[in-house]
């Protein structure tokens, strides 16, 4: 079995896996770099990283829209659910087996405040085995933290982190976090949606794989990975 990503631009993800449809920080509306509009999207699952309205973006209307389930920590879960949205929370160190494969939230270190103010919790990154197995570590907004070492243990197959740095990581530290993670394949995310996150991706992607054993796939919004 594969898993297929497609990145629709800054970090707004989706993922076919096992016949689910998972989207990730769903930020079309608003969103220079989107590749579609929220109207198009489609999911079974929404996985929200944080609560800032570049990552929470549309997970409201699609999730009514769809019925999805949103799976995020227990404040954002709690948050949906008073939007009369269907959610699941769980919190940093917990993981759950859902349709699509088991999932555990990581630490993140970033915000979380939502658009109006209310407490979004703790930021968070994904670590999801699919149900064949695969193992894919979504860092969310982040800086680098020297547990990323931890999360390498898992052998992974795919990471998705930032590059974009102020908010996040930058190249250097994108670069340390490639060395942790030891994943097969990376892909970077956060980057080139406006004028202060700008950077050269694929510089970047050189400098990576002279310096680890990675791939790095620079996707331009709208491609996809498949991950075999």
């Amino acid at each position: 079995m594969t898993t297929q990503l497609t990145w629709y631009g800054h970090a707004a993800l989706g993922l076919l896996s096992g016949g689910h449809q998972i989207l990730v920080d769903p930020f079309f509306t608003g969103n220079p770099a989107a590749s579609q509009k929220a109207a198009d999207a489609q999911a079974d699952f929404i996985l929200v990283t944080h609560g800032h309205g570049d990552h929470l973006g549309d997970t409201v209307s699609i999730a009514k829209r769809c019925n999805a389930l949103v799976i995020s920590n227990f404040e954002i879960a709690n948050w949906m659910k008073k939007q009369d949205v269907r959610a699941h929370g769980q919190h940093i160190g917990g993981g759950h087996q859902h349709p699509f494969g088991y999932l555990k939230l990581t630490q993140a270190m970033h915000g979380s405040a939502l658009p109006d103010g209310s407490n979004g919790g703790n930021p968070a990154g994904f670590l999801l085995t699919t149900n064949d197995g695969q193992k894919i570590y979504l860092a969310g907004d982040t800086g680098l933290f020297g547990d990323m070492r931890l999360i390498g243990e898992e052998e992974l197959d795919l990471a998705v982190i930032p590059i974009g740095d102020n908010f996040t990581m930058g190249p250097a530290d994108a670069l340390r976090a490639v060395q942790f993670l030891h994943p097969k394949h990376v892909i970077p995310i956060h980057y080139n949606t406006f004028d202060l996150i700008r950077q050269d991706a694929l510089a970047w992607a050189e400098q990576v794989e002279r310096s680890t054993d990675a791939k790095v796939h620079v996707l331009r919004p709208g491609d996809r990975f498949t991950l075999e």
